[in-house]
């Protein structure tokens, strides 16, 4: 990734000035180290009527991978390779926006010891980005950078190969800005718009990203006429974010109308109390369905198979309806951290009688399972491979046999109204896979033919007239038949 800042000067005022506002000496070469690379400062030409600062990333591919989200084995087929082979060292993004904030720190905040006047003073500038990913085309780059004040902004499109013009255009243009801005100012805006026009970050963000968009847009971003569209993207389109930053920047648009302080206008609420609505977690959702289904099913002695850290658990504690809980996990750390969610060690001796967590693999037949109201498999079934699923699917239908079996799972059709969930990507990094509807009913009518189970489904979350509901559930019951066939097997032994 390459960028360039070039001014000019005259022998009164140096255009090698910039080194002082940058804090990076125009005769030496610096490099230091970013969290997915190396970020190179140095300057190509310092005289004083002209001077030129480049910033070169060289991006750590591994780096980029192991410190980067995960991505689940149920994604495109060349998801694996794609983490690998990208743009990311070569086109402008959230990595270079990292890397100046890491670099020009002090520039960004306009801090000039040295020379506290040059860095309040607007000055002549010249940047350049060779090339710089951009969703949305040229047009959208001009109206992002238009209003900011540049006197040329020229986004020339790309083309995927110069051998082949019939090919069209790429997604990547060279930018160029001029105009006469505080070197502060400017650096705030790339600092935005980078990530903005490729539409994507490398990083998770956390809600202290709201704080940072706002400290770099202030001045500039509350009146821009694209705010939405900057804010959205910025925070990769996690609307809660989103909306508490249009929040904020509202504020500062009638703080400014008024001539006041944004405190001065952020004084009619009372924060002592929350009367907006908030939406339920999915989570929630899915635990409330579950026991609603146990409950219906009138089961008192419940298997959580594949209980995790112990939620579901927790909830089925605090019903006395449920007299005796399993929950088994094959991981020691999540039942360790299930039994100090339960605090196990300080529960007294009735409750902690109906309680038993377990070490188990749920694709191996365990006669310590066996006689039970009911078995969750609550978000489990997607955690395994699909040649493994015959194993698990005779280990709980075929030996354990239970009344009635839960089995939730996500529904990979809701997955185009997860806003910051990338195409062909799973909602897990562990996810093996993700069904579609027909999928899971084609598997669930499958399986309970095979043992003698009838079943029916059920929606949870919100049910969306065209990609259903996010989370799928299959509602397992033992025919009448098969119940006698399991009462006679339980007497015998």
């Amino acid at each position: 990734m390459f960028l360039t800042i070039s001014t000019t000067g005259s022998p009164e005022r140096p255009a090698t000035d910039l080194g002082f506002l940058l804090h990076k000496h125009p005769e030496r070469a610096q490099a230091f180290s970013t969290s997915h690379g190396t970020a190179h400062v140095f300057y190509p030409e310092a005289s004083a009527e002209r001077c030129t600062a480049a910033l070169l990333l060289e991006v750590d591919p591994i780096a980029l991978v192991r410190k980067g989200k995960g991505k689940g084995r149920g994604g495109a087929p060349d998801a694996a390779l794609a983490q690998y082979v990208n743009d990311r060292p070569y086109a402008a993004s959230s990595l270079l926006s990292v890397a100046m904030s890491t670099v020009f720190k002090s520039a960004l905040s306009g801090a000039c010891k040295a020379m506290p006047e040059r860095a309040a003073a607007p000055m002549e500038l010249r940047i350049e980005v060779p090339a710089l990913p951009a969703r949305g085309g040229a047009e959208l780059v001009r109206k992002l950078f238009g209003p900011l004040g540049w006197t040329r902004v020229e986004a020339e499109a790309v083309p995927l190969d110069e051998t082949f013009p019939e090919w069209g255009d790429s997604r990547y243009v060279r930018l160029v800005l001029e105009g006469e801005l505080r070197l502060a100012d400017a650096l705030r805006q790339l600092y935005v718009l980078l990530p903005v026009l490729d539409d994507a970050k490398h990083y998770w963000v956390a809600p202290d990203e709201v704080d940072k968009l706002l400290r770099a847009g202030e001045g500039w971003l509350a009146e821009h006429p694209e705010h939405k569209l900057i804010t959205s993207r910025y925070l990769a389109r996690r609307w809660g974010l989103t909306r508490q930053a249009m929040e904020r920047l509202e504020l500062v648009r009638l703080a400014e109308a008024d001539d006041l302080d944004v405190e001065s206008v952020d004084n009619a609420v009372d924060e002592g109390s929350d009367t907006e609505e908030r939406p339920v977690p999915l989570a929630v959702h899915r635990r409330d369905a579950i026991l609603a289904a146990l409950t219906a099913a009138g089961a008192g002695r419940v298997l959580d198979l594949g209980c995790g850290q112990g939620q579901l658990v927790q909830a089925l504690l605090k019903d006395a309806r449920f007299t005796e809980i399993v929950g088994l996990d094959v991981s020691v750390r999540a039942l360790t951290i299930a039994s100090r969610r339960l605090k196990l060690d300080r529960m007294g001796e009735r409750q902690a009688s109906r309680v038993t967590l377990r070490q188990g693999s749920l694709t191996y037949t365990d006669k310590r399972l066996k006689g039970y109201d009911a078995a969750v498999l609550s978000e489990v079934i997607e955690h395994l491979d699909p040649e493994r699923l015959p194993a698990l699917e005779f280990a709980v239908f075929g030996s354990a046999r239970p009344r009635t079996v839960l089995v939730t799972t996500p529904n990979v059709e809701y997955n185009v109204r997860w806003e910051t969930l990338p195409a062909g990507h799973t909602r897990h990094g562990d996810h093996r896979f993700e069904w579609t509807r027909a999928e899971f009913r084609a598997w669930a009518e499958a399986v309970a033919g095979r043992h003698g189970y009838d079943v029916e489904y059920v929606p949870i979350g919100p049910d969306d007239p065209e990609v259903g509901p996010p989370t799928q559930m299959a509602v397992f019951s033992l025919g009448t038949a098969a119940t006698d066939e399991t009462q006679k097997e339980a007497k015998a032994a």
